[in-house]
């Protein structure tokens, strides 16, 4: 859910690569009829108020006599015991985030909420310390570096190679394969709701975990006392179209607010000048094959442009060196490289995103001609950027042969759920903010907007939200109507001093 390095990026610009922050360790700890039996963590200081367990639960919840898998978790304490409400369950996204791992590191929590909360983090069916779709580094790679569709060859490249993939990774990981949507991880959070033992269930999701959140309570809407979902999927979207017009959209907004500041600001490094104007020439170039990497050296196609520089404009504090990016790129400059800023590809074996995905969205292209018209249609509705990398979600299951079985449909939460609440970020470029106004109006949810850029807002950033929050999760009161937090996004002061912002999963 945050940024990582270039080269990390454009993996997951081209797969939305979701990367395990813990390596798999088997636990001895399970779940049984009294709760959950909690250990030492692997790899953490044991001084650290953080224990680590397992629970079973069933591989297929239509044959649940075929056999179990298990579900990690990590809990760390309540900062102040002696006053502790409960347990609050997380999860930070993905498909693929470890809920676990987050744990591990630290709580989200702040405030009243870490004084008198536990925090759980789970590791959703298929990653890192729960049984894990595995996949053969080779289909793996084959699937995340197919070449961008250019034509109906390479379109049909990309179908074999998710093909191939699909095979593969059926293959290493059995039946669990086809068994990772959205519905099955909202039985296993039920799972953990009732080995916890303290009855009703507070939930804080972020991302993806918005979405089991939110069919979480359509299912089991009398078994919650909070729910938190910050950065909303909204799973009504119609068609490919919407999913991908609402992602460009959004980069769009965020585009021209850059060029606004860029244009009104001295320290800008195209001052003065018409940035749109500026950026269209650097698209021809990128088009042409004339456009060189400023600190590379090398081609860089518009697809690579938008993915690896362009995205930064969602992000203020990036917008200084990246106006310094564009300068250099018109005029064929040379940049002094950032140490560190290239890594060597790690070993990638574990892959949750491609099963999960496929089954909870659908997402449909029937051939070139189709992406070629909805590319089309992106440039004409987003006329600056053109794309996003999320776009390329909408490319994940073309040809993977994997059943959709999670239907896109309004939410339909019972009025016997509590209120919930919905936060969004009215400039994110990820799970964009009509997203969460969707979600939060089709479950009637109450509604906090925070005015300023990245993505996910709460757990130390905006002492306004987090405020807001608490007081929810301790006390049940529900956010004033109509709350909105003032942005605390702004631009560095010096360019060239914060790295880049890349793109990941949800």
């Amino acid at each position: 859910m945050r940024p990582r390095t270039r080269i990390l990026a454009a993996a997951a610009s081209a797969a939305a690569l979701t990367l395990t922050l813990l390596a798999a360790s088997p636990l001895a700890a399970n779940a049984n009829r009294s709760g959950i039996d909690w250990g030492p963590c692997p790899e953490v200081d044991p001084a650290e108020p953080v224990e680590c367990a397992q629970i079973k639960v069933p591989l297929d919840y239509d044959r649940p006599w075929r056999g179990t898998i298990e579900i990690g978790l990590a809990k760390r304490e309540a900062l102040n015991p002696d006053e502790k409400i409960g347990t609050i369950l997380m999860d930070p996204g993905g498909p693929g985030g470890s809920g676990a791992g987050s744990i591990m590191n630290g709580s989200p929590l702040t405030g009243e909420a870490a004084e008198r909360f536990d925090i759980v983090g789970f590791d959703p069916r298929g990653i890192n310390t729960s049984t894990q779709v595995l996949c053969s580094e080779d289909a793996l790679l084959d699937a995340v570096e197919a070449p961008f569709p250019t034509d109906q060859a390479s379109w049909e490249a990309r179908e074999d190679a998710n093909a191939a993939l699909t095979e593969d990774c059926r293959e290493h990981t059995g039946r669990l394969f086809d068994h990772v949507s959205n519905l099955e991880t909202v039985e296993d959070m039920e799972r953990i709701r009732r080995a916890l033992g303290e009855g009703k269930l507070n939930y804080l999701g972020y991302s993806y975990g918005t979405i089991m959140g939110q069919q979480y309570a359509e299912q089991y809407p009398r078994n919650i006392r909070t729910m938190v979902l910050d950065g909303n999927m909204d799973h009504s979207l119609e068609s490919t179209w919407d999913f991908m017009r609402t992602e460009t959209a959004a980069v769009e907004q965020n585009f021209t607010e850059f060029a606004a500041w860029c244009e009104s600001t001295p320290e800008c490094a195209l001052y003065g000048e018409d940035v749109e104007t500026v950026y269209a020439g650097i698209k021809d170039k990128a088009r042409a094959g004339e456009l060189i990497d400023p600190y590379e050296g090398l081609p860089l196609d518009f697809i690579t442009l938008s993915e690896l520089y362009t995205f930064t404009a969602n992000y203020p504090q990036a917008w200084p060196t990246l106006a310094i990016e564009y300068e250099a790129m018109r005029d064929g400059a040379v940049l002094p490289s950032e140490p560190g800023l290239l890594q060597e590809e790690p070993e990638l074996f574990e892959y949750l995103y491609y099963p999960a995905w496929c089954q909870d969205w659908g997402w449909e292209i029937e051939d070139y001609d189709e992406f070629e018209s909805l590319l089309g249609d992106l440039a004409a509705d987003s006329p600056n950027v053109e794309w996003t990398p999320y776009n390329q979600h909408a490319l994940t299951c073309i040809g993977s042969d994997i059943d959709y079985t999670n239907e896109r449909d309004e939410l339909d939460i019972p009025r016997s759920a509590p209120p919930i609440v919905f936060i969004g970020n009215e400039h994110d470029p990820a799970t964009v903010y009509p997203w969460t106004l969707a979600a939060a109006d089709q479950a009637d949810g109450h509604l906090i907007t925070y005015e300023g850029y990245f993505h996910t807002i709460y757990g130390g950033f905006s002492a306004c939200v987090d405020d807001a929050v608490n007081a929810y999760f301790v006390d049940r009161e529900k956010p004033e109507q109509g709350l909105s937090c003032p942005n605390l996004d702004f631009p560095e002061t010096s360019a060239l001093s914060a790295r880049r912002l890349p793109v990941g999963p949800y």
